[in-house]
């Protein structure tokens, strides 16, 4: 009943949203800024990201389905931001700068995908499969698209979108298409379109100064069907709502099916949530209770919970970028700037080359797509932005049960199940996770692929490779969407086993074409 309620109550405010949204005649044309403001965006921006990250790390997904309580307080000292910041929020954004200075933007998506999948950082859910799919010859778009890998809706390019819109500082037409090499890599359908939002977003400071706007003009990018659209629409007017209580807000979204609901085999009913509509809802209600105000805006983003470091690094990258360098608090400023110019890890590259990169791409975005550079001033023609096509990851299908494995994949027999989809996962975190290659340190299996055969129903239907070594690892055994509803079988055949290794199960998640009422 809460979730009609909730629904009733935003389908009664569209038109509320609607009617308030902005006046398309006052839309700039042209936006004026000089090189040395442009910059400054840039890096407030870098710094924003940063400072968020780090503000919010100490509870990252210690609190899932829960609010970040009062008492639990991090005050953000200069030392915690320079020993922290060279982390995988930031790092990764840098890679595909890396490309950037290397081939320029017109750089392909096989590119970036190659620079990322080999990479010496190691990754997890939506990024550690796209590596994992790239390595074994599934490029992009296909390496984030629904049928090839379990991750599309993560919120993985979402944490990695900033880059997009720094280096196209208010030209949504370039963010858009450097989304659509870099995103389609790791994510597709509502995963994706959180990473173009934020680029959008990002873009948008260069033209506007007020949150509100910036969240709506954005948000135009994304088409109306799409269950991403949908979501961020309930956020904004739940916030007209509950002007005054974020609480509220949160609770608001809580009720509504499409926080709960997704694909991701690790949150599949349970409280972990690394869905990008619940996490850039997250991001939203951050940015418009946070009034424009850069710490108020994090913390409130960081005490939504689940993924409490990369959100609040969303909102403080934003808010950097609107009110620029310069203007952030000097608490963090100062530390900030003793870590500028220190190489990022993975990398070639230093925050301050990131802001280079940036600044660079910009002034030859903002030319090819109309603008020109006039002595100091430069002038940006602003576009207004066309819906992207529409994208459905993972279309009428629905997480049904989850199934616990407790034999070793040599003990597992048979097993059985009823739907059309199934996802074998292993016991930890991804096949061979870190704890279980450190037990088996200095044995010799880095190199050592696994080789097991699967078949359905009597056939082989496919023989995974499942590389030991940590970089390539997979993320799960094996998995099927698109089996004809019914009742199926499931064998495991270890073709190449070694004495000493085993591979960890741990649940089989089954797939129906019916939501569970």
């Amino acid at each position: 009943m809460k979730i009609l309620k909730l629904n009733l109550l935003s389908a009664m405010l569209f038109f509320v949203f609607a009617a308030n949204a902005q006046d398309k005649t006052k839309i700039p044309k042209e936006v004026k800024i000089s090189k040395t403001e442009l910059m400054d965006k840039i890096k407030g921006g870098w710094a924003g990201q940063v400072i968020g990250v780090c503000y919010g790390l100490p509870t990252e997904f210690k609190y899932r389905k829960q609010m970040i309580p009062n008492w639990e307080k991090h005050e953000l000292t200069g030392e915690y931001l320079k020993k922290h910041f060279n982390n995988d929020d930031i790092y990764m954004d840098a890679i595909f700068l890396e490309v950037i200075g290397r081939l320029g933007l017109e750089a392909s998506a096989d590119s970036f995908a190659m620079a990322f999948a080999h990479a010496g950082f190691g990754l997890q859910g939506a990024n550690l499969a796209a590596r994992y799919n790239i390595l074994n010859g599934i490029m992009p778009p296909e390496s984030g698209h629904w049928k090839n890998t379990m991750h599309s809706d993560d919120l993985d390019f979402q944490i990695e979108a900033d880059f997009a819109g720094l280096t196209s500082a208010g030209v949504l037409d370039a963010a858009v298409k450097i989304s659509d090499k870099v995103g389609h890599i790791m994510n597709y359908g509502d995963g994706w379109y959180s990473g173009v939002y934020v680029a959008a977003m990002y873009s948008l400071t260069f033209i506007y100064d007020d949150v509100n706007t910036i969240v709506n003009e954005a948000l135009r990018l994304v088409p109306q069907e799409s269950k991403f659209h949908k979501a961020m629409t309930d956020v904004i007017n739940l916030h007209k709502v509950y002007p005054d209580d974020w609480t509220k807000t949160w609770q608001a979204i809580e009720n509504c099916e499409w926080s709960s609901v997704q694909h991701n085999p690790g949150g599949v009913f349970a409280p972990f949530n690394i869905d990008a509509n619940l996490n850039m809802a997250y991001v939203l209600v951050g940015l418009l209770y946070g009034e424009g105000d850069f710490f108020k805006s994090m913390d409130i983003s960081m005490r939504c919970g689940q993924d409490s470091d990369c959100n609040p690094s969303t909102v403080g990258g934003i808010l950097g970028a609107i009110m620029g360098y310069d203007k952030i608090p000097a608490k963090w400023l100062n530390s900030y700037k003793e870590i500028e110019d220190v190489t990022l890890n993975y990398t070639s590259v230093s925050l301050n080359d990131c802001s280079d990169i940036c600044y660079k791409s910009s002034i030859e975005n903002i030319v090819k797509y109309g603008g020109r550079v006039e002595g100091d001033k430069i002038i940006i023609k602003y576009h207004e932005p066309e819906t992207l096509p529409l994208e459905v990851a993972y279309p009428g299908i629905y997480p049904k049960e989850v199934l616990m494995i407790k034999e070793t994949i040599m003990e597992l027999d048979v097993i059985e199940f009823t739907g059309t989809g199934i996802v074998i996962r292993p016991s930890h975190n991804g096949v061979w996770d870190n704890n279980y290659r450190t037990k088996m340190k200095g044995k010799g299996y880095e190199d050592y692929v696994a080789e097991i055969e699967v078949s359905i129903d009597g056939e082989i239907v496919a023989v995974q490779r499942l590389p030991f070594n940590w970089h390539g690892r997979a993320k799960e055994l094996y998995y099927n969407l698109e089996l004809p509803k019914g009742n199926h079988t499931l064998e495991l055949n270890w073709i190449n086993p070694v004495d000493e290794l085993d591979v960890p199960l741990g649940k089989c998640i089954v797939f129906s074409d019916e939501p569970i009422k």
